[in-house]
């Protein structure tokens, strides 16, 4: 009796421990998970307290209050220049995609590709985006085409190069190994290369993401009649720097919630890296 009792007791401690151990992770994930906001909060007070402390004209530098209430009371139309902005980022955003990894696979697979292929991409990469938009005007007008193609010209050169890495990093001794085995071609590039190219793909979506944020508000700082980039030049002529700041926050929820779709998308499609992070 006196050694099952002192089985039991070192179970109930064990497990006890077990708990605690979980709990403190948990814990700490959740402070983990809450330092970003923090940050942002702590960023935002500071803004506060600075226009408050040196007296800064609201012209020169607004308080984050009248910036977020000037959101408010400009909804109607920051909403409709948001949409405007968020077709063409999406259309872009997703042309880059559908050109930029197969062509990166296509590049990284065959040398006779690289070889055409790689060269002339290069070099309408290194011609300035900038200097283009003109042209870009005079070919697709003001419409939604030009920023667009904007887009595309901008953003995926970066993911074809992540692609081309991806798609490339592959030991050879895997392939060699695998090939010994009797899989097929599509096997190994399903059950290896896509593995092993997908989280070098996603750093370079984020990537991209950005730079088409960039080359979307470019665009329409160039040549349009609606957007996001298209209202702070607006409200930069008249000197409304509350709505520019309105416009800037808009721009940056924008980026963010583009970024947090890439990495949702990451965490669903890698779950391979979900589990190695928890191991």
């Amino acid at each position: 009796m006196e050694d099952i009792s002192t089985t039991n007791l070192a179970t109930s401690m064990t497990t006890g421990r077990t708990r605690g151990r979980i709990a403190k992770r948990h814990v700490r994930q959740i402070l983990w998970t809450c330092i970003p906001p923090v940050v942002f909060v702590v960023l935002i007070a500071a803004w506060a307290g600075a226009v408050e402390f040196f007296d800064i004209p609201s012209y020169l530098l607004p308080a984050p209050g009248d910036v977020f209430a000037r959101m408010f009371t400009d909804a109607e139309s920051l909403w409709n220049h948001t949409l405007a902005t968020l077709g063409a980022l999406a259309i872009g955003f997703i042309l880059s995609v559908l050109i930029g990894i197969p062509l990166g696979l296509l590049l990284s697979l065959s040398r006779v590709a690289r070889q055409v292929l790689y060269p002339p991409t290069v070099v309408m990469q290194l011609i300035p985006k900038i200097a283009m938009a003109p042209l870009l005007l005079v070919w697709l007008g003001f419409g939604i085409e030009t920023k667009v193609m904007l887009v595309v010209l901008i953003s995926f050169f970066p993911l074809l190069l992540a692609s081309m890495t991806g798609f490339s990093i592959m030991d050879d001794r895997l392939l060699h190994l695998t090939k010994s085995m009797g899989a097929t071609g599509w096997q190994t590039f399903w059950f290896l290369r896509v593995p092993a190219a997908m989280p070098v793909i996603f750093s370079g979506l984020k990537t991209t993401a950005t730079m088409a944020v960039t080359a979307v508000i470019v665009a329409e700082f160039l040549g349009s009649n609606n957007g996001l980039g298209y209202a702070l030049l607006r409200a930069s002529g008249v000197l409304d720097t509350e709505y520019m700041f309105a416009v800037i926050v808009v721009m940056t929820v924008v980026g963010v919630v583009l970024n947090y779709i890439i990495e949702a998308v990451e965490w669903f499609v890698t779950p391979w890296q979900r589990h190695g992070k928890r191991g």
